[in-house]
């Protein structure tokens, strides 16, 4: 039985978007999108805009009405020595046009050796990157990153964390109580991006979503002035829908 894809899921949306990509790469002269439909088991209705996000970020090439061959990209990411370079330029050009979408500084963050990374942004004088006033790492607690990634992790490891960073008081709608920020991350729904309104900074306001590519732990997050802030569940939900191009770069 056919698999129904969730396009507004983007774990689901890289798990068809792999099993596409692998399927094309087994036909080097090209395949039809009907084939494809019959070889991955995904309905027309899902394919046609699965095809359309690999052409659009170059992972698939249409080579002839209705066939479609490997892209340019993945063979880049493919290529060894050269793919980390490639990999930062591919989700650098995600980024810039996630901005451009969400009309806001966009940023990918990794959980890596137990500290939370900012690795990549995107920002203008139009969409300004949030003003660093707590060092990122001591403010997991409190900012849609940190507590993104915080959700991704059990309860040791968020134990750990907290015993090496303590929860401090940041702003007066900063959660300061563990066992209330522990009962907030459990609750959260993984499919829900998580805000931050003025817990992290007076005047900013952010959400993230998981970008969770095998074992490691990472999310895409947006930040913008809080005169904005009617804008912020909306732009919230196109980072999440938007989210699949940047987890399939890393899932490659």
């Amino acid at each position: 039985m056919a698999l129904k894809p969730e396009p507004t899921a983007p774990f689901h949306s890289v798990q068809y978007a792999l099993r596409v990509l692998e399927t094309i790469s087994r036909h080097t002269g090209g395949v039809t999108d009907a084939q494809l439909a019959r070889e991955t088991g995904l309905p027309a209705v899902h394919l046609a805009p699965m095809l359309l996000m690999l052409r659009r970020e170059g992972y698939v090439l249409q080579i002839s009405e209705g066939a479609y061959a490997i892209g340019d990209s993945l063979v880049l990411l493919g290529s060894g020595a050269d793919r980390q370079r490639a990999l930062q330029g591919k989700l650098q050009d995600t980024l810039d046009r996630l901005r451009d979408s969400v009309g806001a500084a966009v940023y990918i963050s990794r959980y890596v050796d137990g500290e939370v990374r900012i690795t990549q942004f995107a920002d203008s004088p139009r969409t300004p990157k949030v003003h660093e006033w707590v060092d990122f790492r001591s403010a997991a607690h409190a900012s849609a990153v940190g507590k993104c990634l915080l959700t991704q992790l059990d309860q040791d490891g968020r134990r750990d964390h907290l015993s090496r960073h303590k929860i401090a008081r940041l702003t007066s709608k900063t959660i300061v109580n563990e066992r209330v920020l522990f009962s907030r991350l459990d609750s959260h729904p993984a499919t829900v991006p998580v805000l931050d309104l003025q817990e992290y900074a007076v005047g900013t306001v952010c959400a993230a979503v998981p970008i969770t590519a095998g074992s490691a732990v990472g999310c895409l997050a947006l930040s913008m002035p809080v005169e904005h802030a009617h804008r912020l569940r909306a732009a919230a939900e196109t980072l999440n829908r938007k989210a699949a191009p940047l987890l399939l770069s890393l899932a490659l």
